[in-house]
């Protein structure tokens, strides 16, 4: 089954249009991570990079040499934040691998690598750095990913999780840890409002407006005002909260919507036109409602590894694509649709394409095993992306974990 997975995720690559350089299928998740961290490691742990390389993959047109140029290059860059240079990068090559090869032959590797769109340079004497498409390539096919050693889960639980927390408090908490494990920003886009509820209940503001309060099975109370259609006496106020608070008792507004809504349409619910037009408006008023926020953390860590002026201004729109915090829920809401962790790198998320930042996100579960709300790590594409991804990743297990069984 995973050399099935193997085999689809890199057809799919291969299919890319045109030149290696041509721009990357949209939110297209990792290999690697498309596998899932514990049958990646068990599939590569039985064969070598080559045994993943199919035909007519962007890997198969480099051989041997050329792929180990071009991982050794990529994980100095990630490293350094400098483009690399031949000389630099043969003494690497020899002192890591024992891989010997004159700095003339490294560069025309380099070139061949460029002509491909894997490598990029600032000016024509500068070392080479990887262009997002390399940046890809790599994190897909080549990047090696191990497991959180067991002091640093055992940390990073301990960190995240105290006594008698607040549901608000752990998410908090996982955000600021991750930014300053990971040296970006940490993101966690909470839970929707769509627990179980226990008791609704209209409250009388004056002759146009009610208060509606949703009573939730975990304690929770949410408060909505709503516009009162004509005619709604104070009696019928209790009726429609008594009709809605006995079907809706134990089931979420998702899971009562359509019987009630089928009740009401058919007569079938003893209630008046007054009350029945109330219940329909506060369903509707209600519908795919989700009441998100998203907790940042750790903004000031982005300007940590500030090298250059470019450096700078790019953070700087990091900030302001932070801001937006609106368009980060609707991006993160769409990660919540399949398990797994998933990168976007660069210009791959048009939210992050001024700034060239990467994002590493993972989903959290909660007590039903349902996808409630993700993690995440917001920083420059040269993230550490071997550390950061089995943090995040594990990250979120912590908090479904927590939010799920709050005495664990």
């Amino acid at each position: 089954m995973i050399l099935d997975l193997v085999r689809q995720s890199d057809l799919a690559f291969a299919g890319m249009s045109g030149r290696l350089g041509a721009e990357a299928p949209f939110a297209r998740p990792a290999l690697i991570i498309g596998l899932g961290l514990r049958a990646q490691r068990a599939y590569v742990s039985l064969m070598n990079i080559s045994d993943l390389i199919l035909p007519g993959s962007p890997l198969a047109a480099l051989d041997a040499r050329a792929r180990s140029v071009f991982a050794d290059l990529v994980q100095t860059y990630l490293s350094t934040g400098q483009a690399v240079g031949s000389k630099s990068l043969a003494q690497n090559l020899s002192d890591k691998g024992g891989l010997s090869l004159s700095p003339a032959t490294i560069r025309n590797v380099m070139a061949e690598l460029s002509q491909l769109g894997l490598l990029g340079k600032d000016h024509i004497s500068a070392g080479r750095r990887p262009t997002q498409q390399g940046l890809r390539l790599f994190v897909d096919g080549l990047l090696e990913i191990g497991d959180l050693p067991k002091s640093e889960r055992k940390a990073l639980e301990a960190q995240i999780k105290a006594s008698n927390e607040s549901p608000d408090d752990i998410l908090s908490r996982a955000s600021s840890v991750l930014s300053g494990l990971a040296g970006g920003a940490g993101l966690v886009l909470t839970p929707s409002m769509q627990s179980p509820l226990r008791h609704v209940e209209f409250v009388s503001l004056d002759a146009r407006k009610a208060l509606a309060v949703l009573v939730y099975a975990d304690g929770q109370v949410e408060n909505r005002i709503m516009n009162l259609p004509r005619g709604v006496l104070p009696a019928q106020l209790e009726q429609a909260g008594n009709y809605l608070s006995a079907r809706l008792k134990g089931k979420t507004l998702d899971q009562s919507r359509t019987q009630i809504l089928s009740e009401l349409n058919e007569g079938r619910a003893a209630l008046d036109a007054a009350a029945t037009n109330l219940i329909k408006q506060g369903l509707a008023d209600w519908s795919g409602d989700k009441k998100r926020s998203l907790i940042v953390r750790g903004r000031s860590r982005l300007l940590d590894n500030v090298q250059a002026q470019t450096d700078l201004e790019r953070v700087q729109r990091l900030f302001e694509e932070l801001e937006r915090k609106e368009a980060l829920i609707d991006l993160l809401d769409r990660t919540e649709t399949a398990d797994g962790v998933k990168i976007f790198i660069g210009s791959e998320n048009p939210l992050f394409a001024l700034s060239g930042s990467s994002m590493v996100v993972a989903p959290y579960v909660g007590a039903d095993a349902q996808i409630i709300g993700a993690v995440a790590v917001i920083g420059p594409t040269r993230l550490n992306y071997a550390r950061v991804i089995p943090m995040v990743d594990y990250t979120a297990q912590i908090v479904g974990r927590l939010l799920g069984n709050p005495e664990d």
